[in-house]
């Protein structure tokens, strides 16, 4: 296929890029706004073509769709701590650039897949969501990405569009920006700066290794019913201090580094998603925890060249405003 790949610049969109060439020999078009989390060197071992651009604006999206078979959706503001703090740009991208995607789609005649994430369904205490399960969001950022769900589903209801949505729980591995929790965990467990932890550190996340996640979007977008969302789980769950502790021993950093601070407004204490929907189209995830976890760990000692530029650069001083100290 030829594929228009949205967000494709990304830590999740540059993963799923390189299996579609790797894999599937397919002929891929990134379009990304190239943010502070969207890097070309992201592609840099994969063949595809690039435009620049967000997808709000309609005439890139109409440059970049030309041609292709499918699209599939990444493109996101995806840090809960930016919504919390700077909403704006979180309601442009999901909101208004969704419904471009939608539209030129439509036009298109294309096949749709929108990326989204187990945020949308909340907390739960026990127990694992199914795609029946109500969405009830809790931050600017999980608002209004099950608000783009929802667009996404009136396009297939109203207009026939042959869309589908993905829901994934928490991803981790190679490419991950350093503002989400396991990267920011390994690089200042390797530099010996504090490692911060959100109240007591109880919040348990359903881990997903990213190649997992890359590959169940694709069994998505090559097996999946039109009108259909699918959970993509992982299949481990841990606490947030857990994974803390179990990078503290991979790297060899001190356990003394950890230091609680005040915890996330309106945090949501568990997610868990089933993927029983998704298996029985003949996905399973490959990664364990344990294992995944090393391999990320590994990748990022041996990848400095990829991760120095960012901790020297403006995530500096977003890290200082977030956390109240500056990294050593």
């Amino acid at each position: 296929m030829k594929l228009l790949v949205c967000g494709g610049a990304g830590f999740i969109g540059s993963n799923f890029v390189r299996i579609r060439v790797r894999d599937h020999g397919d002929e891929v078009v990134v379009l990304d706004k190239l943010t502070y989390a969207g890097r070309r060197e992201n592609l840099a071992d994969v063949d595809h073509a690039f435009v620049q651009g967000a997808i709000e604006d309609a005439e890139r999206v109409a440059e970049a769709i030309a041609g292709v078979d499918a699209v599939v959706n990444f493109a996101a503001e995806t840090h809960v701590d930016r919504s919390i703090a700077e909403p704006d740009a979180f309601v442009a991208t999901h909101a208004i650039g969704t419904y471009r995607l939608l539209e030129a789609a439509r036009e298109a005649g294309v096949r749709y897949v929108q990326v989204s994430t187990d945020e949308v369904y909340g907390s739960i205490e026990e127990g694992s969501f199914t795609e029946t399960s109500p969405l009830a969001p809790s931050s600017p950022y999980s608002a209004t990405k099950a608000g783009a769900d929802l667009l996404v589903w009136s396009y297939h209801h109203t207009f026939g569009l042959e869309a589908m949505i993905c829901r994934g729980s928490n991803n981790y591995g190679p490419y991950q920006y350093p503002e989400k929790l396991i990267p920011l965990m390994i690089l200042n467990a390797l530099h010996g700066d504090p490692l911060p932890v959100y109240g007591d550190g109880m919040q348990v996340r359903n881990w997903i290794y990213v190649e997992d996640f890359a590959r169940g979007i694709g069994h998505v977008l090559d097996h999946g019913t039109p009108g259909s969302v699918y959970n993509v789980g992982g299949p481990d769950e841990c606490p947030n201090i857990e994974v803390v502790h179990r990078i503290i021993e991979l790297t060899g950093a001190a356990p003394d580094l950890i230091e609680h601070v005040t915890d996330r407004p309106g945090h949501d204490r568990r997610y868990s998603l089933s993927s029983d929907k998704v298996r029985a189209l003949g996905w399973e995830p490959r990664e364990r925890f344990a294992d995944g976890l090393a391999k990320t760990v590994e990748w990022y000692r041996a990848n400095e060249d990829w991760w120095a530029p960012i901790r020297s650069g403006d995530y500096r001083a977003y890290y200082e405003r977030q956390y109240g100290r500056a990294l050593g």
